[in-house]
This record gives C-alpha cells, sequence and structure tokens, in this order.
C-alpha cells in the first residue's frame, strides 16, 4: 500500500477522526463525498449518476432539514479498489463528508466498506449489485439492484412462455457468476433445461464462436448479461448476422444488454429482445416522466436515464428522507438508523431500503424492446416497454 494510504488508514483509526461526522453535523452544510467513474471507458456510469443528483436537486433543491447539501465529486476512472478506498478516506479525513456515495462497481464498494465502518459514516451504493454487499458494513445502504433478486423473475417468466431448454451466456466477472448462478437455480426450479453455458471475457465483443455453438446446440432460449457500452451492440449484432432469430432462438437477459444509452449503436438489432429490470426510462408513472424530461435536458449528452441515473436521483431521494426523519442530525449512527427503513416513490416505483439488511426492496419488470418514437426515455426511437410486474418476495 503507497505510504500515503497507510498513513490515511491509521488515521481513520484515531479517535479524532471518528469525531468527523459528529463535528461536521453540526455546521450548516452537509457534504455527500461521491466516488465514482468520471472519466476513461466507464465515464457513462458517473455521468449518469451526477445527472441523476442533478436532478433530482433541480427538483427538490439543494437544502433539506435547515441544511444545504454539497456534493464533492471524486473520480475513480473504473474497477479499481485501492483507489476507490483512498479516494473515500479523503473525503472523510480532508473533505469531512458526513456521507460517502456513488460505487459504479462492486470491488469498488467492497473496498471501502472497512472505511465507512471504522469513521462510521454512511455509504449509500448507487449501482454496485453483487449479492451479499450490504453485510459487509452496518454503514451501507444500496438503492440499484442486486442480481440474486432482479432474475429469477424472468427465469420464471421464460418457462412459462413454452421456453424449456436453455443455454446460459454471461460476462466472466462477479456479477456474472451471479447472473449465472440466479438464472439457472430459478430457471430448474421453474422446469426448464440449461442445455449448456459459457462465461466470456467482460470486455469482449467478439461473439461469433459462442454464439456459432448456441445456434448449433439449438436452445429454445439463449440467456445472456453483458455490459453495455461497445460490448452489447456488438452482441446483438452478432446475434442477427449468425442468424440465431431466424433459427428460433430467443433472446432474453437482464436489463444490461439493452440498457437505454446503447439502444442508438444496438439499433433494429435489438428488436423483440426481451429483459428483466427494476427500471425503464419509459416507466409510464407522471413522476418518471417528469424525471426523465429533467434528466435529458440536464445531462451532458442529453442521453435518457438508465438504471444509474435513477438510482443516483434514488440515493439522493433517500439522504433527504433520512435527514428529514434526524432533523438534519447527520452522525453516522442517527443517519444510517434513518435510512434504514426509508420508502419512498422512485420514478421506477415503490422502494424501500430494508430496515435490517440496508438492501433496497423494489419491483422488477419484464420488458420488450420496441419502437417507440421520441419521446423522453428514448434513445434512437427505441425504448424497452414493461409489460409484466414481479413485486418483491420480502
Amino acid at each position: 500500500m503507497h505510504a500515503f494510504s497507510r498513513k490515511l488508514a491509521g488515521g481513520l483509526l484515531a479517535a479524532g477522526v471518528f469525531a468527523v461526522a459528529s463535528a461536521a453535523a453540526a455546521e450548516e452544510v452537509i457534504k455527500i463525498g461521491f466516488v465514482g467513474e468520471m472519466s476513461g471507458s466507464f465515464a457513462e456510469f458517473g455521468r449518469q449518476m451526477q445527472t441523476g443528483i442533478r436532478a433530482y436537486q433541480k427538483q427538490h433543491g439543494d437544502t433539506v432539514a435547515g441544511k444545504r447539501i454539497e456534493v464533492v465529486y471524486r473520480d475513480v476512472g473504473g474497477p479499481k479498489p485501492e483507489l476507490a478506498k483512498r479516494l473515500a478516506q479523503e473525503l472523510v479525513v480532508r473533505d469531512k463528508v458526513q456521507v460517502l456515495a456513488g460505487f459504479g462497481f462492486t470491488p469498488n464498494a467492497a473496498a471501502v466498506a472497512p472505511v465507512a465502518t471504522e469513521a462510521k459514516v454512511p455509504m449509500v451504493v448507487m449501482n454496485a449489485a453483487a449479492g451479499g454487499l450490504t453485510k459487509l458494513s452496518p454503514y451501507m445502504a444500496r438503492v440499484s439492484f442486486t442480481y440474486p433478486d432482479m432474475v429469477p423473475p424472468i427465469a420464471e417468466w421464460a418457462v412459462k412462455q413454452g421456453y424449456k431448454r436453455a443455454y446460459v451466456l454471461v460476462a466472466d466477472y462477479a456479477p456474472g457468476l451471479d447472473v449465472e448462478a440466479a438464472f439457472m437455480s430459478a430457471y430448474k426450479k421453474a422446469g426448464g433445461e440449461v442445455i449448456g453455458n459459457v462465461r466470456v471475457p467482460m470486455t469482449t465483443v467478439e461473439f461469433a464462436p459462442y454464439l456459432q455453438k448456441v445456434k448449433d446446440l439449438k436452445p429454445d432460449v439463449l440467456f445472456s448479461f453483458v455490459n453495455a457500452g461497445d460490448v452489447s451492440p456488438a452482441f446483438m449484432k452478432e446475434f442477427r448476422a449468425r442468424g440465431l432469430d431466424q433459427a428460433g432462438i430467443k433472446l432474453i437477459g437482464t436489463g444490461d444488454i439493452v440498457m437505454e444509452n446503447s439502444l442508438k449503436a444496438i439499433g433494429d438489432n435489438g428488436l423483440g429482445v426481451v429483459s428483466v429490470y427494476p427500471y425503464s426510462a419509459l416507466h409510464g408513472s407522471e413522476l418518471n416522466q417528469r424525471f426523465a424530461r429533467d434528466f435529458v435536458e440536464l445531462g451532458e449528452k442529453h442521453e435518457p436515464p438508465t438504471i444509474m441515473g435513477v438510482a443516483a436521483y434514488d440515493g439522493m431521494a433517500a439522504i433527504y428522507a433520512a435527514l428529514r426523519k434526524t432533523g438534519g442530525k447527520a452522525d453516522g449512527e442517527s443517519l444510517m438508523a434513518a435510512l434504514k427503513g426509508v420508502s419512498f416513490e422512485s420514478p421506477r416505483g415503490p422502494l424501500t431500503i430494508d430496515a435490517t439488511t440496508g438492501d433496497v426492496v423494489q419491483n422488477h419488470y419484464i420488458r420488450r424492446l420496441e419502437k417507440v418514437g421520441t419521446v423522453a426515455g428514448a434513445e434512437g426511437g427505441l425504448g424497452n416497454v414493461e409489460f409484466e410486474t414481479f413485486a418483491p418476495a420480502r
């Protein structure tokens, strides 16, 4: 570990540092320290979350319970846990933030968990989605989603549609393994048969050999989880080029394969793809329509909101709700106690932070990619249209 990081980590053990949040709570400004991807290959993560935060503050102001809310941004650039930890330490020690937020990747959130615990500073996870993450710190709350909760509904849906033989393709990293395990377990439980599976490199755009094998095996359905950016458009293009759809193989997956900000690149190759996700930018509520309009207006690239954008919006909603409950008191224990059990209406539907686990509880939606024209939340005239809702099991 770098000497500066060791010095900061050691400093967190000092009693004086533990008092930082309590001392700062008496101030008129409450600072939220954001650790996210603001540059590089994953800059869209940070861009989405920053715009979600801006949309929330446009609608609700920058003050709550008599305190002004200030967000301090730090760029981690990607899945870099050591850097994420160092940035979080600096935010707590130097910037005296009362809340940590952001975290596009699970490894980054996991690395920061001990910092939050030692400093007694709540951290609000706005994207990282691995199962069990909130167990790493009693000061962690999550407003995004978890793959073990999200995937089973589409497995059940597929079997009910008569798709009894599935092949599974996932990106080879922790979330992909969560997705694979959740789908295979739920699909078999529902009466389906998994005839094969493969894990592909996280950033590959070369899908020809994998999809040719799928075509040769002739499953009823291909369930997939790959990331957005350049990956999902390449995957969709190869799926069509290999003629899997013409061979009668239905493509389904998590919402990552049809993320809103990739739809222009995916184009008609994605039409008809069915996915499961806790959010669609076309969710029909008035609250979401207003959110989508504000998000597109405020965004640097005028992109539609994705789950990252709405989760950041909801992260701010949760923090504001907790501060209202505490009357502006922002010491770690008070604020964390107030965060747990918070419940409100999100642009994605009803949302609760579980009072015991600190994890998110929400609906999951089965959606179909369709042509929808020029509406807020659509990209390239395409959108994920929800047609079935699965309420939370817990």
